[in-house]
């Protein structure tokens, strides 16, 4: 089969592309990196088949064995007597890492040696090394990864030898995965596949699993970063290898690992792995579905232009430039001073601080206090302040995450409490609320609550806008507005600033 492999590629491999990967050797220090467990009898074959014209062009060709219990590292060491003018090198792992463990010191070992580009290949020749030429050429127009893909033309990995079983739950595993991530690549479980190292860089692949859906997560890291990947057509080889993959688990997991993603992306869920720096400059989005609390504000927010308003925690002032539209005059409030805030006045101001001393009393008419109240020091101390600059019978827009959210009960049920870096369980929250909770301590600080209403999770805005995403928006809409307590993402709350009793006091026993 090897033989026929080799036939074929230099039948199929172009001089064009030979000509572009001898190219990307001479311009860029590129390795490869064979993975390798029990595979003495495989091993030096996979060196032997890869293409004499670019053998010693590699930077490197290095074997990190994985605790391997037959001779496989003894076979590595040979093969560097065989071939001498290669550089060849020969690592084994102190205990068995798993084959994503092997792979994470191969790309650090990669980044260590400061190499441009590696090429991930498995020691058990299950992929065709005559086809390394193809894969390095696919770096000459910038991409960031190449993929060599047993999948473009998919009745050619049945001819190959691939099982039928194999070949179905690469194609079910690849849709769901490319439906999830919004992709369209042929083959998410090539084994044989190129990275370039300043990609690798800005992904925190070190937190990956050990395991084999390893490669599946390095892409959702890759796609969730920008990277360029392409992909490059190979063909099938499946000889008398021994697969050491649990099928159904492996698919589980490729499974979980793409929901955990969006469940991240999403804010319900937090996974190191999936924590690409997105959010730490700034971890607010202003939202534009119909169905967002942002919306939802905007268009029923009671402002006239004879009031005057302030949003507490305003950000960089958007919805903020969109309120001083409507209102006579409009203050913008945030730590930093907000950029975006239009016409209103923008402010810089702690709101952990007594903001009403520079704010002033009873100065306005109402009050936008959006997914802010959760994040003070002391809530009760914001709402006293919050109560001290409005009006008698204005109006509180105040807003937070729902702590009683039905997926929070299900992970507690489980025995999770995930903090991560957005949605309800932010790290930078210092308080978190049901709507009971919050309708009870705003009654305790002057508000005469009006109205509740609950919203889904920023599904199309963070997501995608696909028809089953909208569908999926639609329904937990409906569902968060019947019954908020359980369904709701986040909430609103519209009270209403009862009078001060000590006014109430003076024009009683004092009146003018």
């Amino acid at each position: 089969m090897s033989s026929r492999i080799q036939e074929l590629a230099k039948i199929e491999i172009s001089e064009a592309e030979r000509h572009r990967a001898q190219e990307v050797l001479t311009s860029q220090k590129v390795a490869v990196f064979i993975v390798a467990y029990n595979a003495e009898k495989k091993l030096e074959a996979v060196f032997d088949r890869i293409p004499a014209e670019i053998r010693d062009r590699f930077a490197e060709i290095f074997v990190i064995d994985d605790s391997s219990q037959d001779r496989t590292h003894e076979v590595a060491q040979k093969v560097k007597l065989k071939y001498p003018s290669t550089n060849i090198q020969a690592y084994r792992t102190p205990f068995n890492r798993g084959y994503g463990g092997n792979q994470k010191l191969g790309y650090l070992y990669s980044l260590e040696k400061a190499y441009d580009i590696v090429i991930l290949l498995h020691g058990d020749g299950q992929y065709a090394p005559e086809y390394l030429p193809r894969v390095i050429a696919g770096f000459a127009d910038g991409a960031d990864a190449v993929f060599a893909s047993r999948m473009m033309n998919k009745t050619s990995a049945l001819k190959g030898g691939m099982p039928l079983y194999k070949w179905v739950g690469n194609q079910v595993l690849t849709f769901i995965e490319n439906k999830f991530l919004n992709t369209s690549l042929s083959e998410f479980h090539t084994g044989f596949r190129a990275y370039r190292t300043s990609a690798l860089r800005k992904i925190p692949f070190i937190y990956n699993s050990g395991d084999f859906h390893f490669d599946t997560e390095i892409i959702i890291q890759a796609v969730a970063t920008g990277w360029i990947i392409r992909e490059v057509s190979i063909p099938t080889y499946y000889g008398d290898e021994v697969c050491h993959v649990n099928g159904v688990k492996y698919a589980w997991d490729c499974i979980k690992a793409v929901i955990k993603s969006r469940l991240v992306q999403m804010g319900l869920y937090y996974h190191r792995g999936f924590d690409f720096a997105l959010f730490e400059n700034d971890n607010y989005q202003f939202k534009k579905s119909p169905h967002s609390l942002h919306q939802y504000v905007l268009n029923h927010a009671q402002i006239g232009s004879d009031m005057d308003g302030v949003e507490l925690g305003a950000n960089r002032g958007i919805m903020s430039s969109r309120f001083a539209e409507k209102a006579r005059s409009h203050c913008a409030v945030d730590i930093m001073q907000p950029d975006l805030a239009g016409t209103a006045t923008a402010m810089s101001m702690d709101l952990n601080s007594p903001f009403s001393e520079t704010l002033g009393r009873e100065r306005f008419d109402y009050c936008v206090a959006l997914d802010v109240v959760e994040h003070m020091n002391r809530p009760e101390a914001f709402l006293e302040e919050t109560f001290k600059i409005l009006k008698p019978h204005s109006k509180l827009y105040i807003s937070t995450a729902n702590i009683a959210y039905l997926p929070i009960r299900i992970s507690l049920l489980l025995g999770q409490f995930n903090y991560g870096k957005r949605g309800i369980l932010d790290r930078t929250h210092t308080r978190l609320f049901t709507i009971r909770t919050l309708t009870k301590m705003l009654e305790q600080y002057g508000f005469r609550v009006e109205k509740k209403v609950g919203f889904t999770p920023p599904i199309s805005d963070l997501v995608g806008k696909g028809f089953v995403l909208r569908t999926i928006e639609a329904v937990h809409l409906f569902l968060s507005r019947r019954w908020p307590t359980m369904f709701s993402f986040n909430f609103l709350i519209v009270a209403t600033r009862t009078d001060d009793l000590q006014d109430v006091f003076e024009k009683t026993i004092r009146p003018s």
